[in-house]
C-alpha cells in the first residue's frame, strides 16, 4: 500500500477494518472462555480495530510515532486492568497481555497491505491459546532426556547443518556432507513428530493411531513390542496383529514423504509402487479389524528418543555407508549389486537405501525405475525380516494373522513396480 493516503471518502478502507474485526473476534472468543482473562471477546475485537485505524492514521500523518503510541496505549491499559483486579490464583495474565498486543499488530499488518498473513497468524495465535492443556501435558509427560535430545537436535540442525560445506566428495561425487546431514534431520524430524505424539496420545484412541503413530517412529521396534505380547498373551493375536501391519503400511507412507521432498522427479516411478503397497494393506487391514474383538490393554513401544546424538549419527553412518555401497555396487555390478546392497541394508533399516536411491537418482546415476526398484526390495527384505521376528517371538499363531497384510503389502508393491 502507498504511504501517501489518497482516498477521498474513506469507505475503500472498509475492507481492512471487517478484517481486523474479524481476527479480534476470533481471538477474542477464545480469550472470552477463560474467567481469569480482563480482556475478551468485545475488547480483542476493538483493540484489532484500533491497530488499523492507528495504523491509517499514522500512514495520513506520515507520523510513524503515532502507530508506536498506539501499542503503548494498548499495553498500559491492559496492565492497568491486570494491577487493579489481579487475576485468580495467582494468574499474572500475562499471556492476554501479550495476545492483545499482537491483535493490535495484526490489526496495523491489514492496512499495510499484509492481511493474509495477519489471519494465518491470527488462526496460529488462537490455537496456541486454545491448546493450553494440551501444550501443557506435552511438557509435562517429555522426561529431561527428551528435552535434551532435542535440544541437542535443534543444535545440530540449525547451528552445525548451516556451515557443513555444500560439496560433493569421494568416490562418485556421492558424499555430500551438508546433505548427509540434511537427511539425518529429515528422518529424525519425522521419528522425532512420530515419538512426541506417541507419548502424548498414548493408547487412549485405540489400535489403530498406535500402529501408525508406532510405525512413524519405529515398525520394527513396534512389531517387536506386540510379538511378545501376543507370545504372553494369546488372545491379543489378532490385535497385535492389526498394530504391527498398520506399523508397516506407514513405512510406505513414510518413504513418499522423504521421496516428495528429496526427489520430487522421481516421485511418479515411486507413487504407483508405494500406492499399491498401501491400498492392498489396508484392504487387509479393514478386514482383519472388523472381525476380531478389541480388548483395551495396549502398550506403547519401548523407543529411543530419534532427536538423541547418538540415534542421529549412527543413521548418518548407516546412511554414508549404504550410499558409497550403492555406488559401488552400481558401477561394479550394475543393477543386480544395486538390489544386492537394497535386499541387504533393508532388513533393518529402509530410510538408509531410499535415501540412497534418491541420491544416486539425482546424481543421474540412477534411473528412476532403478530406484522404484531399490526401495522395493529394500521394503520386501524389511517385511521379511519383521516376519522372522513374529515367528520366532510371537510364534506361529500371530504369524498366520501378520502373513496375509504382509504379502498383501509386497504383492502390492510388486504389482506398482511392475505396473512401470
Amino acid at each position: 500500500m502507498d504511504t501517501v493516503f489518497q482516498l477521498s471518502n474513506g469507505i475503500e478502507t472498509l475492507p481492512q477494518f471487517i478484517t481486523s474485526l474479524a481476527i479480534g473476534l476470533l481471538i477474542g472468543l477464545e480469550r472470552e472462555r477463560n474467567p481469569s482473562a480482563r480482556a475478551g471477546l468485545r475488547t480483542f475485537a476493538l483493540v484489532a480495530m484500533f491497530g488499523t485505524l492507528s495504523a491509517l492514521l499514522s500512514t495520513k500523518l506520515d507520523t510513524p510515532w503515532l502507530l508506536i503510541a498506539g501499542l503503548l496505549a494498548v499495553a498500559g491499559m491492559i496492565i492497568a486492568a491486570y494491577r487493579n483486579k489481579p487475576a485468580e490464583e495467582g494468574d499474572p495474565g500475562t499471556t492476554t497481555v501479550i495476545a492483545l498486543l499482537l491483535c493490535y499488530g495484526l490489526g496495523a499488518m491489514i492496512w499495510y497491505g499484509l492481511a493474509k498473513l495477519a489471519v494465518m497468524l491470527a488462526i496460529a495465535v488462537t490455537a496456541l491459546l486454545y491448546f493450553k492443556p494440551e501444550l501443557r501435558g506435552i511438557s509435562q509427560r517429555l522426561t529431561r532426556s527428551d528435552l535434551v535430545a532435542v535440544l541437542q537436535f535443534s543444535v545440530l540442525t540449525f547451528i552445525v547443518l548451516p556451515i557443513l560445506p555444500d560439496q560433493n566428495y569421494g568416490p562418485y561425487d556421492a558424499l555430500n556432507p551438508h546433505q548427509v546431514w540434511l537427511m539425518v534431520v529429515l528422518i529424525s524430524g519425522i521419528s522425532l513428530a512420530g515419538y512426541t505424539a506417541l507419548h502424548v496420545v498414548g493408547t487412549r484412541y485405540g489400535a489403530p493411531l498406535l500402529g501408525f503413530l508406532g510405525g512413524l517412529v519405529s515398525s520394527t521396534a513396534t512389531t517387536l513390542l506386540y510379538a511378545k505380547n501376543s507370545k504372553s498373551n494369546p488372545a491379543m493375536s489378532q490385535l497385535a496383529a492389526s498394530i504391527i501391519v498398520i506399523a508397516s503400511m506407514v513405512v510406505l507412507l513414510r518413504l513418499l514423504v522423504l521421496s516428495a521432498v528429496v526427489a520430487y522427479d522421481a516421485l511418479a516411478g515411486l507413487l504407483p509402487m508405494l500406492a499399491g503397497g498401501f491400498l492392498f494393506g489396508l484392504v487387509v487391514a479393514l478386514y482383519n479389524w472388523r472381525r476380531m474383538d478389541r480388548p483395551t490393554n495396549l502398550n506403547i513401544p519401548e523407543t529411543s528418543n530419534p532427536a538423541e546424538l547418538r540415534t542421529a549419527l549412527g543413521f548418518g553412518l548407516l546412511y554414508v555407508i549404504v550410499l558409497l555401497g550403492a555406488a559401488w555396487m552400481q558401477d561394479f555390478a550394475g543393477s543386480r549389486g544395486l538390489y544386492m546392497v537394497a535386499l541387504v541394508s533393508g532388513l533393518t533399516d529402509v530410510d538408509a537405501i531410499t535415501l540412497s536411491s534418491l541420491r544416486l537418482f539425482n546424481l543421474g546415476q540412477l534411473s528412476q525405475h532403478q530406484a522404484a526398484t531399490s526401495i522395493a526390495l529394500a521394503f520386501i527384505s524389511n517385511l521379511a525380516f519383521k516376519f522372522g521376528m513374529v515367528i520366532f517371538i510371537g510364534g506361529k499363531n500371530l504369524a498366520r494373522y501378520v502373513a496375509t497384510g504382509f504379502v498383501a503389502m509386497a504383492c502390492g508393491a510388486l504389482l506398482g513396480l511392475f505396473a512401470l
